[in-house]
């Protein structure tokens, strides 16, 4: 069983910066890679990043590359991601998710099998 709770949402101006964390608990020694998403009101949670938990690789939604970055302290349990030049449309609500290895597919959410409550992040024009 793995924990994750996500923190560091809040209300910011567009152009303005955010850095989310992710504090995993539990067997964290069972996560392979860990996930961002985000889903808007009537829209499909979208892929935003990710990182592998040892190798530390990350990948990047096409509307987010070039400005959030993701990384993690593996000593902390913890992965952040670090939100710069933020737009309006980029309010929503953010997950945390992480992946047992067992199957994985970067930007499928239906692939990892760990979900954090979420945490509002909402950026005003």
């Amino acid at each position: 069983q793995v924990k994750l709770v996500e923190s560091g949402g809040g209300l910011v101006q567009a152009g303005d910066s955010l850095r989310l964390s992710c504090a995993a608990s539990g067997r964290t020694f069972s996560i392979y890679a860990t996930g961002w998403f985000r889903q808007a009101p009537g829209k499909e949670r979208e892929f935003v990043a990710a990182i592998s938990w040892s190798g530390g690789r990350t990948y990047y939604g096409d509307s987010v590359k070039g400005r959030f970055t993701i990384s993690r302290d593996n000593a902390k349990n913890t992965v952040y991601l670090q939100m710069n030049s933020l737009k309006p449309e980029d309010t929503a609500v953010y997950y945390c998710a992480a992946d047992n290895g067992t199957y994985y597919s970067t930007k499928d959410p239906l692939s990892y099998d760990y979900w954090g409550q979420g945490t509002q992040v909402t950026v005003s024009s």
